[in-house]
């Protein structure tokens, strides 16, 4: 009997060639497992946890804005409200909970977070999600992250109406004098700057700015804020690094007058937190609407924009007035957020002299009805949508 012909002979030729197979077969079926070619990064919305400075002003009931999430209410047939998380009620600051972030997020494409962080009445608010839970989660240095410092005002109705019900006058002014912004830089570049993993441009830290207006209101000025940020420049410079980014956060397509702001400040470049305003019912022209405004943007300054994709928008447990025309509820879904992914993952391609980096609206903005966390609803359709544009969809043979 010829060699070839018994069983265990077959067997073994037959493991043989399967082995050489099918790496050739399946090389086809392979994706990306990690995110090393776009820098997608999501904002972190850092409210639902107790602030030991300021938590009781706002949110008595010692879990942050979760109070005021749970008391969403349906504003019309079919509304979601309130919002229900697939993994319940967890605290930001938690790093347990940060770590199972941490590892949802980069399985599925993101590998960046944008904190958003504040500085109130002389000192900071809302910090410790950043400091408590991130930096101490024992697996973040899988991921990137940077601050945008959101200094915005806060009335005392707009972070707890049922607290504050029709108090609109201000609880915290956004704006801060020179003393405090130069604790500020000096706060941002010891404790975060220097790790490791905080997110840079040509090795240049990136520093978020929200709100333009506030920055010159407190500051005194346009020449004033120069001065400021060229001194944050300086002091960037004496840490170690080559420079500062600094990342301005507009509203919309910038006009004359906020072209000539951050062209003083010399701002790096430029993105949005949201695709803004208005608010259409639809979800897709909410994008489509969004896409047009991004033309503009992309023609009015020279410096880079970076992408935004968001998810909806539904910010109604904070303003009980608001009903079904204020709310992005149509044709809302993953695979609508996929597309508009898609479409800003193609500007970075399109755009090969600047890093590819795309902002999300956002990882946890419950009470704006943004978020890529899973819930009862979505499941995890959000995040497995960044995953099949940012990471590849597996063939099927």
């Amino acid at each position: 009997m010829p060699f070839w012909k018994g069983k265990k002979m077959t067997k073994i030729i037959t493991t043989i060639l399967t082995l050489a197979i099918a790496p050739l077969f399946f090389a086809g079926c392979t994706r990306q497992k990690i995110n090393d070619k776009y820098d997608v990064a999501a904002y972190i919305w850092p409210s639902c946890h107790h602030d030991a400075r300021l938590g009781e002003m706002l949110w008595p009931d010692g879990t942050g804005e979760w109070e005021v999430i749970k008391k969403g209410n349906p504003r019309f047939e079919g509304h979601y409200q309130p919002k229900v998380p697939l993994w319940g009620y967890e605290p930001d600051d938690d790093p347990k909970v940060m770590e199972r972030w941490i590892d949802t997020a980069t399985d599925h494409g993101i590998n960046t977070f944008i904190f958003d962080w504040y500085w109130f009445d002389e000192g900071p608010s809302l910090e410790c999600s950043l400091n408590k839970g991130f930096l101490k989660a024992k697996i973040n240095e899988k991921m990137k992250f940077y601050v945008m410092w959101a200094n915005h005002d806060v009335s005392h109705s707009y972070w707890n109406v049922h607290k504050y019900p029709g108090n609109r006058t201000l609880l915290w002014d956004g704006a801060v004098d020179l003393k405090n912004f130069k604790i500020i830089v000096a706060r941002v570049i010891k404790q975060y700057f220097n790790k490791p993993n905080y997110y840079k441009i040509d090795g240049k830290p990136v520093f978020s700015l929200f709100s333009m207006r506030d920055f010159l209101e407190g500051l005194g000025g346009l020449e004033q804020a120069a001065e400021a940020i060229e001194y944050f420049r300086a002091e960037t410079r004496k840490a170690g690094f080559p420079g500062l980014h600094l990342q301005q956060i507009v509203f919309g397509p910038p006009g004359k007058d906020m072209q000539k702001k951050m062209a003083a400040l010399h701002a790096d470049s430029f993105t949005m937190y949201n695709w803004g305003g208005p608010h259409p019912e639809d979800y897709i022209q909410w994008g489509v609407e969004a896409m047009a405004r991004r033309k503009k943007c992309d023609e009015a300054l020279s410096i880079p924009f970076f992408p935004n994709a968001s998810i909806g928008w539904d910010d109604s447990p904070r303003f009980p007035n608001k009903q079904k025309k204020d709310i992005v509820h149509l044709n809302k879904s993953p695979e609508a957020f996929s597309s508009f992914v898609q479409k800003a993952k193609d500007y970075c391609d399109q755009h090969p002299d600047q890093p590819k980096l795309l902002t999300i609206f956002s990882w946890n903005e419950w009470i704006e009805g943004g978020y890529l966390l899973p819930d009862i609803k979505y499941g995890f359709g959000h995040l497995e949508a960044v995953k099949k544009v940012i990471l590849g969809k597996c063939d099927k043979y």
